[in-house]
Formats: C-alpha cells, structure tokens, sequence
C-alpha cells in the first residue's frame, strides 16, 4: 500500500504529480509526466527499467515543509 506524502497544489482532477511513501517508509514512488525529449534523455542515460518523470517543485517542497 502507498500512502501520499504530497501532491501538486495546482491540481484539479486529482491525477496529477504526486509523491508517495511505500507502507515501511523505505523507498518512495513519484508520480509525474513522462520525459520525452531526447536530449534530456540523452543526459540522463537511463538503464533498462527506469523511466525519468518531471514533477513540480512545489510537490517536493510541500513534502518538506510538511517535516519541519
């Protein structure tokens, strides 16, 4: 089971970037649109199975106001 830590403030139908915690707290999932430009890939040289995804600054900082 994931439970979400923090989304995208700008959201309005609820399927947007979002950053998730795994049930034991040991790993995090994030959700966020695919990149698809080749040069960023390019940079990135992913391995077989990982895919890159771009979220928005504020899920991330929302996550860590929220831990202060």
């Amino acid at each position: 089971m994931l439970m979400k830590l923090s989304g995208d403030p700008a959201c309005k139908n609820g399927t947007c970037p979002t950053l998730w915690s795994t049930e034991d707290g040991t790993d995090y999932v994030v959700q966020g649109f695919v990149v698809t430009d080749p040069e960023r890939l390019a940079q990135l040289a992913l391995p077989e199975g990982e895919a890159a995804v771009v979220i928005p600054a504020a899920v991330l900082e929302g996550y860590f106001r929220a831990q202060r």
